[in-house]
């Protein structure tokens, strides 16, 4: 990879649970579309990304890519025409985690998205959360978006990487003002399905 006229060698690797997350066996509208995880994986090794930001830690950054699939965008602004398409449950992302309360849109058709924006985690802060890789990096979810920015992560995340690597976190403390403003965007935003 070439950055500012520096060649940067590094690896990057699709983490089991972003593997499942971003391509799953059943083939979901919400997920990376026309692209296999072994097709996403090599274009994250051989292409440049446009930026490259600092995530909500220091083990944590994301590459902003232009979109070169037809995956639409992840979040959905919400209106008085669209409130009621809302759903909610509780769910858990894997086997082990406790189920939280998620909301999400149904029925509702998205515009693709203008960049993918893969979350990247160290190889050492994976380690420590029990997922070690052959990698310098590894991917642990992707945000899709209009603009080449990140989008707050979700309040629920946050509180489970307070609460530590055995509920599914990363062990990060809360920043009640980062949550606050991740509280401002998700009240008028929600995912869709």
């Amino acid at each position: 990879m070439r950055w500012f006229g520096v060649v940067i060698t590094m690896s990057i690797v699709l983490t089991p649970f972003a593997r499942t997350r971003l391509f799953p066996h059943d083939p979901r509208r919400s997920a990376i579309q026309d692209c296999s995880a072994e097709a996403f994986e090599r274009h994250l090794n051989t292409e440049t990304p446009l930026a490259v930001l600092q995530g909500y830690a220091p083990f944590c950054r994301l590459h902003v890519y232009r979109n070169w699939t037809s995956t639409r965008c992840t979040v959905v602004p919400i209106t008085d025409a669209n409130r009621h398409l809302l759903r909610s449950a509780y769910e858990a992302r894997t086997r082990e985690e406790l189920p939280v309360l998620v909301r999400w849109f149904e029925g509702i058709e998205p515009p693709v998205a203008s960049y993918l924006l893969p979350i990247l985690y160290s190889r050492g802060q994976l380690a420590e959360e029990g997922s070690p890789i052959d990698a310098d990096w590894g991917v642990v979810g992707c945000l899709y978006t209009v603009q080449p920015e990140e989008i707050p992560m979700v309040p629920i995340t946050m509180l489970r990487n307070a609460l530590g690597v055995a509920e599914g976190g990363s062990g990060v403390p809360l920043d009640r003002d980062a949550y606050r403003r991740a509280v401002m965007f998700w009240e008028a935003h929600a995912n869709w399905r």
